[in-house]
């Protein structure tokens, strides 16, 4: 029998790992400048500037700080954004959170605030120092986001009009906005007026509106103080079952969200409240009595102010004759009127 050898393992020898190439000085020395950056932010240059430009008052032979402008033609840009990071530090140090000017020398390193704390000091546009530009800042901060965000804004319309156009978010964004500002300024309520009735599609939707309004109203006016108001002008208290429909009526309406069409919803709450007022004043004779007699004086009110207002000084100069037989036809009519009455009083005469 013949034994088969096998072959002789053999481990491989390990590759050596290339070693690293040398550091370069230039990459070493990004990388701690990005490090200081990320901690530190805009503080980092508002203390070269702090250190480096000599404050207001002082004369240039007092110390080695060069002005602002020089500080700015060295530095290869313009002396307003020296003056934004200056501005930004003396803000800062008369809060305390950073020395003043006069305490820093050109080189001298201090320990700076985070990079977070640099956004509330420092504005980056111009018109942030304008009256204009501290309004807009302060109402940034009221709302919790930055100045600078909201400056942005202000300062380029054409993006906030193609905003508005393009997303729906930020239409109803601006539209509470403005429903926020017009309370506050009648000539901003004036220019949204005029641009409403001279616009047909927007006058015709707050026609609609308003009209949905008046009908929640009506329904609102019938729940919450439980009197009504008939066809013919009376106010009396509504039946226990007309305000509880009244109510059910309202808490739908209550329910609805803010985009919902609310018309159809307030014309069915109205129709049936009408309709409910009719049937409850036609159940009570009493009422029903009241409510023909208010609408009889209420027609004879108005039909002789109609006749009051009639003047025939210069009848010669338009007179006709179907003038005398309207006249002839509407005494008759009153002659009727007054007979018909009289026989009633006389019915209702005791005996």
């Amino acid at each position: 029998m013949t034994l088969a050898i096998a072959p002789s393992e053999t481990t491989p020898e390990p590759t050596p790992e290339p070693s690293p190439a040398p550091l370069s000085d230039l990459v070493a020395r990004d990388a701690r400048e990005f490090g200081a950056y990320a901690r530190t932010g805009g503080w980092a240059f508002g203390l070269m500037v702090a250190r480096s430009v000599r404050p207001g008052g002082q004369g240039a032979d007092e110390t080695p700080k060069v002005s602002a402008k020089e500080f700015a033609e060295l530095a290869g840009c313009s002396a307003d954004r020296v003056m934004r990071y200056y501005k930004a530090w003396d803000r800062a140090a008369d809060d305390g959170i950073v020395p003043q000017f006069e305490a820093l020398a050109p080189g001298q390193e201090v320990e700076l605030p985070d990079a977070d704390v640099w956004l509330s000091y420092y504005v980056s546009r111009n018109s942030a120092t304008s009256e204009r530009g501290t309004a807009i800042a302060e109402a940034a901060e009221a709302e919790g986001i930055r100045p600078t965000k909201a400056l942005e804004v202000a300062e380029n319309p054409t993006a906030l009009r193609a905003a508005i156009l393009a997303d729906p978010s930020t239409a109803r964004a601006a539209r509470q906005a403005l429903l926020d500002r017009v309370r506050e300024d009648p000539e901003l309520q004036s220019e949204l007026a005029r641009d409403v009735v001279r616009t047909d599609d927007l006058k015709k939707a707050v026609a609609t509106e308003s009209r949905a309004a008046d009908r929640i109203g009506y329904v609102r006016q019938i729940a919450e103080s439980g009197q009504i108001k008939t066809p013919a002008g009376q106010t009396v208290d509504a039946p226990a079952d007309l305000r509880q429909e009244a109510e059910r009526h309202l808490s739908l309406l209550d329910e609805l969200e803010e985009d919902e069409d609310t018309g159809e919803w307030a014309t069915e709450a109205y129709d049936t409240m009408k309709t409910l007022v009719v049937e409850a004043v036609e159940a009570d004779p009493e009422l029903r009595v009241q409510e023909r007699r208010t609408k009889f004086y209420s027609s004879l009110q108005r039909a002789t102010k109609v006749f009051e207002e009639l003047t025939f000084d210069d009848a010669q100069d338009f007179y006709e004759d179907d003038m005398v037989q309207q006249l002839e036809e509407l005494q008759q009519a009153i002659g009727a009127c007054i007979t018909a009455l009289r026989g009633a009083h006389g019915n209702h005469s005791p005996e």
